[in-house]
């Protein structure tokens, strides 16, 4: 079952890029590129100018949008995250230092040693 779809699939695959021939590609192209083609002939109507002229407006205010977005959203996300970093560092400054702590049986539990040193240290 696995192996006939998978022989469709590529058979499909195949036959796509068979039928497309070089004027194809150079249509599909232009079409993705981002300048916007000169309309001339039949083309050029009232119709197709008002379609460029929504395409250009939508190209522009997506990009300002773009702009007002993620530029103060990258502001925000840092001023947090160096919030939170102070929070982190304020609270352990409070806490007695790890030698001075008390060990209770759960803690540090280890089921195998660690293979280097005396095997109940980390490397970091």
């Amino acid at each position: 079952m696995v192996r006939q779809q998978l022989l469709q699939r590529a058979s499909a695959l195949t036959a796509r890029h068979t039928l497309q021939t070089p004027l194809h590609n150079t249509v599909q192209r232009r079409l993705a590129s981002g300048e916007m083609p000169k309309l001339t002939g039949a083309a050029d109507n009232a119709f197709n100018r008002e379609r460029m002229a929504v395409k250009q407006h939508a190209a522009a205010s997506s990009d300002l949008w773009r702009k007002l977005v993620a530029v103060p959203a990258l502001i925000l996300a840092s001023i947090n995250a160096k919030n939170l970093w102070d929070e982190h560092w304020e609270h352990w400054e409070h806490l007695p230092p790890l030698e001075d702590r008390i060990e209770y049986d759960y803690m540090n539990i280890r089921t195998k040693k660690f293979f280097w040193g005396d095997g109940d240290k980390t490397l970091l």
